[in-house]
C-alpha cells in the first residue's frame, strides 16, 4: 500500500508548513523586524525610514542575516550584545596577593572592607588601588573564591573527610490520608541550667497531636517514644523531622525497622514543619508555661497533666482549620474508617 502525502511533489510545501508551527513561537521582536523588511520591499526606503525610523545600514544588515538563514525569520532574533574580545584584568600580582592574605588573616572578610585594608598598602607602595566592585570580581574570579574553611582534625592530628549524606527530602505537593503522615519536632526549655524536652508529633492532615516530656534529646529516649507512638498508631507510614541529631541513630533505624519512610526538612527551613511548630506554640502558650515548676522538679507528674491537656486539645478545642472542629470530631466525621476513639485506639482499618 502506498501513502501520498498532501505536499508531496510541492516545491517549499514541508518547510512553509514548518515555519507556520514555527511562527507562534518567535519572538515578537524577530516578528517585527521581519514586518518591517517586508514593508521595505513594497513601497521603498523612504517610506520605511519615515514609517518605522529603521537606518537603511540596519535594513541591509537584517536583509543579509535573513538570505544567510535561507528566509528563516529565527535569523533575525536578537542577539545579546556581548562583545567578540573582553577586556582582561591585570592587576599586579602583589595586589592579588594582599587580597588573598586579608582574605586568610580575617576569614572570608566582605570585598568593602577588604578595601579599607588595601588602600593604605596601595598607596605606601605605589599600586593603584582598585574599587570594591573590583576587588569582589578579583575575589569571585580565584579558582577558590578565596574562601577559607577551617580543618576538621581527629585525636591524631589528620584532617577528617567531610561525609555528607544524601537525605530524601518531602516532595512538593506530597499528600498522604490521615494519621499515615506525622510531623515531629522537639521543644527545648531551659531553667537554671537546666534542660528539659518535650517530644511532639502532629497529623497535618486532622491536627490530631501528641507530646512527652523527655529528660534529654539522645535518640534513645526520642527512639522509646516513637516506638510506644507507633504500637498505637499501626497505620503510620510516613514521618517528617528536622535535621537535629535526636532524630538520627536508634530513632532512625526503628523507622527502617518498621517500614517507615523518614523525609527531612531541609537546613533552616522550619516552614516545612509549620504545622507542627504551629502547635509548639500552642502547647507552650496554653500550657507549659503554667506548669513549668513541674516540668523540672516532677516530669511523670507533668506529663499525667500533659495527657489529660492532649485530651482536651485532640477532642474540645476547636480548630480554624477544620472548620471550627476538635480534631477528633473532624476525623471521624470525614474518615469514618479509621475508627480512632479515645476508648478504642486499636488502629486504623485496612
Amino acid at each position: 500500500m502506498q501513502i501520498h502525502h498532501i505536499g508531496y511533489g510541492i516545491r517549499g510545501f514541508y518547510r512553509l508548513a514548518k515555519l507556520g508551527q514555527l511562527w507562534d513561537m518567535i519572538p515578537k521582536e524577530a516578528q517585527y523586524r521581519l514586518k518591517v523588511l517586508r514593508f521595505w520591499k513594497k513601497y521603498g526606503l523612504e517610506a520605511t525610514r519615515e514609517a518605522f525610523g529603521v537606518s537603511r545600514r540596519t535594513l541591509y544588515r537584517w536583509q543579509a542575516k535573513l538570505r544567510a538563514s535561507r528566509g528563516d525569520p529565527t535569523a533575525l532574533i536578537p542577539q545579546k550584545p556581548i562583545p567578540r574580545r573582553k577586556r582582561q584584568s591585570h592587576w599586579p600580582e602583589e595586589v592579588i596577593e594582599r587580597i588573598r592574605y586579608l582574605r586568610e588573616k580575617h576569614p572570608n572578610l566582605g570585598k568593602a572592607r577588604v578595601y579599607v585594608l588595601l588602600k593604605p598598602w596601595c598607596e605606601e607602595r605605589g599600586f593603584r588601588c582598585p574599587s570594591v566592585s573590583t576587588i569582589g570580581r578579583i575575589i569571585a574570579r580565584a579558582p577558590d573564591k578565596m574562601r577559607y574553611v577551617p580543618l576538621r582534625l581527629d585525636a591524631r592530628g589528620r584532617v577528617k573527610p567531610v561525609r555528607r549524606t544524601e537525605k530524601p527530602r518531602k516532595p512538593r505537593g506530597f499528600k498522604a490520608e490521615a494519621l499515615e503522615f506525622w510531623a515531629v519536632d522537639l521543644v527545648e526549655r531551659v531553667r537554671d541550667g537546666m534542660r528539659r524536652y518535650i517530644l511532639t508529633m502532629v497529623d497535618p492532615l486532622s491536627r490530631v497531636a501528641f507530646a512527652v516530656a523527655i529528660p534529654g534529646k539522645k535518640a534513645k529516649y526520642t527512639a522509646k517514644v516513637l516506638k510506644a507512638l507507633v504500637e498505637g498508631n499501626p497505620g503510620m507510614r510516613v514521618l517528617l523531622s528536622d535535621n537535629g541529631s535526636e532524630f538520627e541513630g536508634e530513632f532512625d533505624e526503628l523507622l527502617k525497622e518498621k517500614g517507615i519512610r523518614h523525609y527531612w526538612t531541609y537546613p533552616k527551613s522550619p516552614k516545612m514543619n509549620a504545622h507542627n511548630e504551629r502547635f509548639n506554640r500552642t502547647l507552650q502558650e496554653q500550657f507549659v508555661d503554667y506548669h513549668e515548676d513541674l516540668l523540672f522538679t516532677d516530669l511523670e507528674g507533668f506529663n499525667r497533666r500533659l495527657a489529660e491537656w492532649l485530651i482536651g486539645y485532640n477532642t474540645v478545642l476547636p480548630h480554624h482549620s477544620l472548620d471550627l472542629k476538635p480534631p477528633v470530631r473532624w476525623l471521624l466525621e470525614n474518615h469514618p474508617e479509621c475508627r480512632r476513639l479515645w476508648t478504642d485506639t486499636v488502629g486504623c482499618a485496612p
